[in-house]
């Protein structure tokens, strides 16, 4: 770390206000959102839409505090590469509002905490898989790949995939192959989501010497991966279909229909790498790809969704008995 890279650039919060501000900063909320609603998209399919309350409360509350630590130990490793940037010199690390030795004892207190509330009110298993994100992203994506291979959102992605896993555990307290299936949309889905963001940012993260892939092999390559992972994210998201039996008819036309969107934009960029535009509009629709595919997987595991697609199939039988034994007669 380049720790007279920060010199001069210590501010002072002028009020407890600015202060929670700062340490709010430090955990990238925007992002645990998306982790949240993968989350209990899992915890609802290992319910049968079924969910305990307070257990949907806690298993939530814990994967925040354990996303949390885990981006703020990532802000504090990467504090040198942030003062770089103009888009992340103000964050509350590089420009000094917050101390490396706090933001520290921060991240720490919400692993124990998270820890803590995973293994009482769920079990260890969910708790242990909580604790293994936080190594995950900060060990293997931070520390090792992010600055050293141009794979480091592909391999990374797993530490993404992991609060699917986290709720599933916390519901049954094992891992089922629908868990796995989960795990595997969300480590396909990353690399077109991340690389989207990565060619609208290139510059940046070319100069402070990060090797994502558009800044080294460039944007036409980088397109052409987008689309393989996202021909290969489309049948992984049918798996809960077929073979599992997991999801039903709801959920394959929501996965089929958000699918096909999602093909369409991977495919117009592929046209056209260099339009930032379009990596834009992709990047913003992977984000709203997987708040609605969870939400689908929420929804076709309601028993109320079983009942009126029972209570549709029933009519169609008789709608097609009828008119065969008309055209018949």
């Amino acid at each position: 770390m380049h720790e007279t890279a920060f010199a001069g650039t210590t501010r002072h919060h002028r009020n407890f206000w600015q202060v929670i501000q700062s340490y709010w900063q430090l955990t990238k909320p925007r992002i645990i959102v998306l982790l949240l609603i993968t989350t209990a998209g899992s915890m609802w399919i290992a319910a049968k839409g079924e969910v305990d309350p307070l257990l949907l409360i806690v298993t939530l509350l814990s994967g925040a505090l354990a996303a949390a630590s885990a981006n703020t130990i990532n802000c504090l490793y990467d504090r040198d590469i942030d003062y770089e940037m103009e888009r992340t010199r103000h964050r509350p690390l590089p420009s000094g509002r917050v101390q490396p030795r706090d933001a520290l004892i921060f991240a720490i207190a919400l692993a124990l905490i998270s820890f803590s509330l995973l293994t009482v009110f769920a079990n260890l298993l969910s708790a242990m898989l909580a604790m293994s994100g936080i190594v995950t992203y900060v060990l293997v994506y931070t520390h090792w790949l992010k600055r050293h291979s141009t794979q480091n959102i592909v391999i990374g992605g797993a530490a993404g995939a992991i609060p699917p896993l986290v709720g599933w555990a916390a519901v049954t307290g094992d891992l089922g192959w629908a868990a796995w299936v989960f795990f595997a949309i969300i480590f396909f889905w990353t690399p077109p989501h991340f690389w989207a963001l990565a060619m609208m940012i290139r510059e940046d993260y070319a100069k402070v010497g990060v090797p994502m892939l558009p800044v080294v092999v460039g944007e036409e390559p980088t397109a052409r991966q987008i689309w393989i992972y996202t021909l290969l994210l489309i049948p992984v998201t049918l798996l809960l279909v077929y073979p599992l039996h997991t999801m039903g008819t709801v959920y394959m036309a929501i996965a089929l229909l958000l699918g096909g969107i999602f093909v369409a934009k991977a495919w117009a960029l592929l046209q056209q790498p260099t339009d930032l535009g379009l990596a834009r509009s992709l990047f913003k629709y992977s984000i709203f790809y997987m708040m609605l595919l969870s939400a689908g997987m929420a929804i076709d595991s309601l028993p109320i969704t079983h009942q009126l697609t029972a209570v549709a199939a029933d009519y169609l039988n008789t709608w097609v008995s009828t008119v065969a034994s008309i055209m018949m007669g």
